[in-house]
C-alpha cells in the first residue's frame, strides 16, 4: 500500500495530508463535495465567514449521514423479517 502526499485546498486554505493510494480519488471527492458545499452555502444565505460556512457543511453531512445510518437499519429489520419468514416456511415444507 502506497501512501501519497496530497495539498488539499478547503475553504481556500490548504491541508497537507498522507493517504493510501487507493484512497486519493475519495478524498479528492470529498473536498470537492465540501468545497461545493461551501460554496452553495455562501450564495444560499450570503455567510462569508468560513468557519460558520464549515460548520454548516459539517451539519449538513452529519444529517445526511444520520439519514443513511436509519435506512440501513430499516433495511437490516426487513433483511431480519424475511429470514425469519424464510425459516418460518423452510420449517413447514
Amino acid at each position: 500500500m502506497d501512501e501519497l502526499s496530497l495539498r488539499l485546498k478547503i475553504a481556500d486554505r490548504e491541508y497537507p495530508m498522507k493517504v493510501k493510494s487507493e484512497e486519493e480519488e475519495r478524498v479528492r471527492k470529498a473536498a470537492k463535495i465540501v468545497n461545493e458545499r461551501l460554496k452553495a452555502f455562501r450564495n444560499q444565505f450570503g455567510i462569508d465567514d468560513k468557519q460558520d460556512l464549515l460548520a454548516m457543511v459539517a451539519f449538513d453531512g452529519m444529517i445526511k449521514y444520520l439519514k443513511e445510518q436509519e435506512n440501513h437499519q430499516g433495511n437490516n429489520k426487513a433483511d431480519q423479517l424475511l429470514d425469519e419468514i424464510n425459516t418460518k416456511l423452510e420449517e413447514r415444507l
